[in-house]
């Protein structure tokens, strides 16, 4: 049945794909044929993530990379699976409840993970589609999932799925045990609306309008001090008397829980009143605080005032410098992100933080215990008591004052000269400041003090280093090591717990302190770390020598049983935190081939081969891979780290809903087909540079797909059939030598950059050869071979279908479909094209007589069709060709050519001459020359005059783009991709110029 006449991607792509999993194409081990492994491991997407462009370069490249070594031999998996998403399923199951007008606080723990498990069910096989729509042949019948094995999994006990709950539960406890995990009180990023800590990549940080306060803040006493302010040249500007030390802050609600004014040790100015204590300016003025002033070297002069209030619980510059002074951190805020409205009055509260500044032991604890929140701002919303403190402050006359026309003050200010101008007002600089937003809930992030678990990550971290500065482990591009290195030679203890109730919930029990023969019911409770809860109550039972009672969460005490001594029934439970999906998925390589369980699957793919990611989770999971890996295995989980750059719009920016310019990979798959985007997204996968992609660019690469089909047709039509007899290396005819040689130089390129993971030169490789070569070059010289009778046409039509059957088996891994499909229709094979056998011929191939003699007659018809091109000459006119003194080498090429270069060239008819006629443009070829007497078949006067606009045109563009960029000013305010764009055009102008002087040098020489 003759081929169809072009290639229906939307029909066929679905039918290719069903075929590949009717056969399980794509299982471990499939198409196998050497003893070696290869193995990858896919970055779990979210279970209900939907596939994005990010995700669509990603997998393809994974794709390609193992498509080739499947079709090698390797005994190959590409390991598929999603991540539980605890954070975003929890949300997007919360929204479902909403619409049901069911509140998650009106039901159980179990009810509510019951719902999440059927959410999950639910949506898990949209992004297994999504990917399968892509072409991504990973092994699905292994499919994982970053909580199989978990309560409630309905998959629990597939063969196939391995327990990676067990997996993450062991982990936990057996570096719980080494002392590498505890729990403790530490800032972290707070969630106010989904009421949990999130991680550093869970934070957007944006610009917006905000305001800086300036306040007063009192020495205690009524001390004061001379404060002066000093040029650059040392000149005294300002000299007075001042009580109080100024602050400025951005949000004055944290200054309840001050507990030191900060400044630098070198700053002059403040030295008289270093170790002396000032007033906070807020609250009843009979409980005001007082706080020390000390010195630190994170002050910045420079900036404002160059004295910092010290929030250490609610600021992590702030932390930093309470830590390493010893200051007490006062959490202000409750999960809601509302003030604290809890503990005894603020008058005791302030008293005993007040003890603390003149000296009083503190512990962790107890200051946590205090509330600062005075009792008329307790229960506010953080931003309701912004106000409330502003206002107060500003009542008192603490606030710092300025003209009502300084600038700063943005809108507010009045204009110089205006009536009042002069006039003492609150100083509050308008102006743009970062603030943290939860990249889901969409809140402004808190920083809080709170009790969470964290890994002592920095005992973790050498190792990793160690892997990869010893080669163990490569990181691509080279730039990326200094991320890795950076992120871990300056690690902090890693947050892992979460609060919320999808995931895998903290295996630590908690009960009551054994001191003194007695039990204690207040915290710190004694913990229990066990992986089940059978070995949990071995420990506890062990612990108070009598039963223990397990309750789901922290019982009220003081109603289980009253008094009780050792030997009585003891209350424990579990800590109701689960764990972050980032310590799950650091497991990610040991998971899924079922660790802790020895199996053949494990033995064989660990460690794996290759990682694919982007450069922005560096830190976020390929170093905590590293380091979990290095943990309890002693191995590093891959040898390779290819990190891929981002996937920007053609301009340059960055794609986002809120710009509109967001591509979706599968609204483009739909409308191009899956090969034409993987090709796009390969050919511009340059190391280390970001992509710039559109859409034409991705209909140019199907028109790729469409020439690739077009050259089976032809060889179709001309009865071009594989031939399992054929020989490459016993060609006769020059042209079939020559696309033999090409064939195998193109084949070592595409794996000598595959090996590199040089993804883009593999591709334009290919692109080159397909296109040029073949479609453009061989199947134009074949034509009349085809036509002829005898031996020479059937090795022509044998060496043609070879020829489209290695181009099908080197594009494959890229454009699986449109290759796939031609493999079959071409003609009957014993298999599939996805374990078709990956070539392995090379340079034995070449035959360097007919590759310079066919290079000879491909360069003299491109030079006659660029300057036909360049002169303008008549699309449909034929031009004679002089021959001036060729060589015997090039002589014979033209002879044996003459036919090709007629027909390609347009030339009437080939003479030759001592000299050039007058009118002729001379071409050099090697071994010689020719030319083309153009004279009569162009304008001469009007070809001048056209590139003599044309070139005016092009230069003054050019002279205005180039003064453009000489501008300072454009340089600092253009958006970065104005300015590239800028220069781009300067080059690519740059190069028009110089192809119209080249016409314009010929035509003058035509008189």
């Amino acid at each position: 049945m003759p081929m169809e006449k072009t290639f229906d991607a939307r029909a066929a792509e679905p039918q290719i794909t069903q075929a590949w999993d009717d056969i399980n194409a794509f299982a471990a081990g499939a198409n196998a044929s050497r003893d070696e492994s290869f193995c990858v491991m896919i970055p779990p997407p979210n279970v209900n993530g939907r596939l994005h462009i990010g995700h669509a370069f990603n997998n393809t490249l994974q794709d390609i990379l193992v498509r080739w070594k499947r079709m090698q031999g390797f005994d190959t998996l590409w390991q598929p699976g999603q991540d539980h998403a605890g954070i975003a399923l929890q949300i997007a199951v919360q929204k479902e409840l909403a619409a049901q007008n069911i509140n998650i606080k009106d039901l159980s723990r179990e009810e509510f993970l019951g719902l999440a498990w059927e959410y999950k069910e639910f949506t898990a096989d949209g992004i297994v589609n999504q990917l399968k729509k892509l072409g991504a042949s990973c092994d699905w019948s292994r499919n994982a999932f970053t909580m199989s094995g978990a309560p409630g999994d309905t998959r629990k006990g597939h063969e196939n799925s391995p327990n990676f709950h067990d997996a993450v539960l062991r982990t936990f406890v057996d570096l719980y045990n080494d002392g590498k995990i505890y729990r403790g009180k530490r800032l972290v990023n707070w969630d106010p609306k989904m009421e949990t800590a999130i991680s550093d990549l869970e934070v957007e940080n944006v610009e917006v309008a905000g305001h800086m306060w300036h306040f007063k803040y009192p020495l205690a006493g009524g001390a004061t001090y001379t404060y002066i302010e000093k040029d650059e040249d040392g000149k005294v500007t300002l000299e007075e008397e001042r009580d109080y030390i100024s602050i400025a802050t951005t949000r004055p609600e944290t200054m309840l829980g001050d507990g030191a004014v900060a400044v630098h040790p070198d700053d002059p100015r403040y030295a008289p009143i270093v170790g002396k204590l000032c007033e906070i300016p807020v609250g009843p003025k009979e409980h005001r605080r007082l706080i020390p002033i000390i010195t630190d070297e994170y002050p910045d002069p420079d900036f404002g005032s160059g004295a910092v209030k010290i929030t250490g619980a609610h600021d992590f510059n702030d932390y930093a410098v309470a830590k390493r002074g010893g200051i007490p951190m006062y959490r202000l805020m409750d999960t809601k992100g509302h003030m604290r409205d809890d503990g005894v009055a603020y008058a005791d509260a302030a008293a005993a933080a007040q003890g603390i500044a003149e000296g009083a032991e503190f512990t962790t604890y107890s200051v946590d215990q205090l509330n600062l929140v005075p009792d008329h701002l307790r229960g506010l919303d953080r931003f309701e008591a912004r106000k409330k403190v502003v206002e107060e402050i500003t009542a008192e006359g603490l606030a710092v004052t300025t003209r009502a026309d300084n600038p700063v003050l943005g809108k507010a200010a009045l204009k110089p000269g205006a009536e009042g101008a002069d006039t003492a007002v609150a100083l509050i600089e308008s102006k743009p400041i970062m603030q943290p937003f939860g990249d889901r809930s969409k809140v402004v992030i808190e920083p809080m003090l709170t009790d969470q678990w964290f890994v002592d990550a920095e005992k973790l971290a050498q190792p990793a280093l160690e892997a990869v500065r010893d080669g163990r482990t490569k990181i691509l591009p080279e730039r990326d090591e200094k991320v890795y290195f950076h992120w871990l030679e300056n690690i902090e203890p890693w947050c892992i717990s979460r609060q919320l109730w999808w995931g895998h919930q903290v295996p630590v029990w908690y009960g009551p302190r054994v001191e003194d023969g007695q039990l204690i019911m207040e915290a710190p409770w004694k913990e229990f770390c066990a992986a089940n809860v059978s070995d949990m109550t071995t420990q506890a039972v062990q612990y108070y020598g009598g039963t223990v009672m397990i309750f789901d969460e922290e019982p009220q005490l003081k109603r289980v049983g009253g008094p009780m001594g050792i030997q009585g029934t003891v209350p424990v439970w579990r800590d109701p935190d689960v764990l972050d999906t980032w310590f799950s998925s650091g497991l990610w390589p040991l998971g899924t081939l079922g660790w802790p369980e020895e199996n053949d699957a494990l033995a064989r793919y660990f460690p794996t081969d290759v990682l694919v990611t982007g450069f922005d989770i560096i830190f976020f999971w390929v170093a905590r891979m590293m380091m979990m890996q290095l943990e309890v295995a002693d191995k590093v989980p891959f040898h390779t780290v290819y990190v891929h750059a981002l996937v920007r719009d053609e301009k340059g920016k960055k794609m986002s809903k809120s710009l509109g310019n967001v591509l979706d990979p599968l609204e483009l798959i739909d409308e191009y087909g899956a090969d034409a985007v993987r090709f796009t997204l390969t050919a511009m996968a340059a190391m280390g540079r970001d992509l710039k992609l559109s859409t034409s660019r991705i209909q140019g690469y199907r028109n790729f797909g469409t020439k690739l089909w077009n050259a089976a047709r032809f060889a179709e039509m001309n009865d071009c059939k594989p031939d399992a007899e054929y020989d490459p290396s016993s060609c006769e005819a020059t042209v079939n030598k020559w696309i033999v040689g090409e064939t195998a130089k193109a084949r070592e390129a595409v794996d000598a950059a595959l090996d590199a993971y040089r993804f883009n030169d593999a591709a334009n490789t290919l692109y080159a050869f397909v296109w040029g070569t073949v479609c453009d070059w061989y199947v134009e010289f074949t034509k009349p071979l085809l036509q002829s009778d005898g031996a020479q046409k059937a090795e022509t039509q044998a060496t043609m279908a070879w020829v489209i059957d290695q181009c099908l088996l080197m594009l494959h891994p890229i454009m699986p479909y449109i290759t796939e499909e031609l493999w079959a229709a071409i003609t009957d094979r014993p298999k599939m094209l996805v374990h078709g056998d990956w070539p392995t011929y090379g340079a034995e191939l070449v035959d360097p007589a007919a590759e310079r003699e066919m290079n000879w007659v491909v360069n003299l018809i491109e030079q006659i069709r660029s300057v036909r091109a360049e002169m303008r000459v008549n699309a449909g006119a034929k031009t004679d060709l002089v021959l001036l003194g060729l060589d015997a080498t090039a002589a014979t090429a033209l002879e044996r050519n003459q036919a090709m270069v007629e027909r390609l060239a347009r030339i009437n008819s080939i003479s030759s001459a001592d000299e050039a006629p007058k009118g002729a443009v001379t071409l050099a070829v090697e071994g010689g020359s020719v030319c083309l007497p153009l004279a009569d078949l162009i304008d001469v006067d009007a070809e001048k005059a056209r590139l003599a606009k044309a070139l005016g045109k092009l230069e003054g563009e050019l002279s205005g783009l180039q003064k453009k960029l000489s501008n300072e000013k454009f340089i600092a305010n253009a958006p970065q991709e104005v300015v590239d764009e800028n220069r781009a055009r300067v080059d690519a102008l740059g190069d028009e110029i110089q192809t119209l002087l080249a016409a314009q040098t010929r035509v003058a020489a035509l008189g």
